[in-house]
């Protein structure tokens, strides 16, 4: 493969915490901007893994949910690994790029969503949890079905709002979820990424049940972070996240 300054960045070690997401965006927008051309084979999953400094059942994920969207192909056999589709999704800009404006709404989707989650541990019931579970057990069976994935989830991010107890943070919840709906709708919804935004679901009500609104905002923005590098990663034109180091 071509070794250049721009393409070695792509295999620069992962960050930690969002290993998943942060390796959906590297090679999707990699794919985006022809670094990795169509056609072109990716290096073996041992050495990738090694590059990226995450484990190969992380690596597994990532280029799973990419074959999931339409970015890579994998081959079997002899001559088999996993290659950039020959067309790849939005090579044609299909959708529209993000503007500030689109980013405006993550960042503010990071406001409410932490501020309810904040809340939530300190004000929610055990009822209002045991129903945010009921939610997570319902979207693990929606994996195949985004559209009914996405209206659980929905009805997951209003009911933390819901165990927050302020009628204003519901109705800015409400409102953050129609938003990022109209984003969200741009971008493939490969299942694998599905189910890893679910498990972030699960581990946020545990920090919820537990009181814990410091590890509750930790875990809400791992889970607001690991969208914006999918959306990064998935999307049709390059964007700039914000710094969170």
């Amino acid at each position: 493969m071509e070794t250049d300054a721009a393409l070695e960045a792509v295999f620069m070690p992962v960050r930690p915490a969002s290993t998943f997401e942060e390796t959906v965006e590297r090679l999707g927008s990699a794919i985006r901007l022809g670094l990795l051309a169509p056609g072109s084979q990716l290096p073996p999953e041992r050495e990738l893994a090694r590059r990226l400094r995450i484990s190969r059942s992380t690596l597994r994920q990532a280029l799973t949910a990419l074959v999931q969207s339409g970015h890579l192909v994998a081959q079997r056999g002899r001559t088999g690994g996993t290659f950039v589709a020959e067309e790849p999704p939005l090579s044609e800009q299909a959708g529209e790029p993000l503007d500030q404006g689109a980013w405006a709404v993550l960042d503010y989707r990071v406001a409410i969503e932490s501020g309810a989650a904040m809340l939530a541990a300190e004000r929610g019931t055990a009822a209002q949890f045991d129903r945010l579970d009921e939610l997570v057990a319902k979207m693990d069976d929606e994996l195949e079905n985004f559209e009914e994935y996405r209206r659980t989830d929905i009805r997951f991010h209003i009911g933390i709002a819901e165990a927050a107890q302020s009628p204003r943070l519901l109705s800015a919840m409400t409102d953050v979820e129609a938003q990022m709906s109209d984003l969200i709708a741009l971008i493939a919804h490969p299942a694998e990424v599905l189910a890893i935004s679910n498990e972030q679901h699960g581990r946020l009500v545990k920090a919820l049940r537990k009181g814990d609104g410091s590890r509750a905002v930790r875990q809400m923005r791992e889970h607001t972070e690991g969208t914006e590098h999918i959306l990064a990663g998935l999307l049709p034109a390059p964007v700039r996240l914000a710094s969170t180091t």
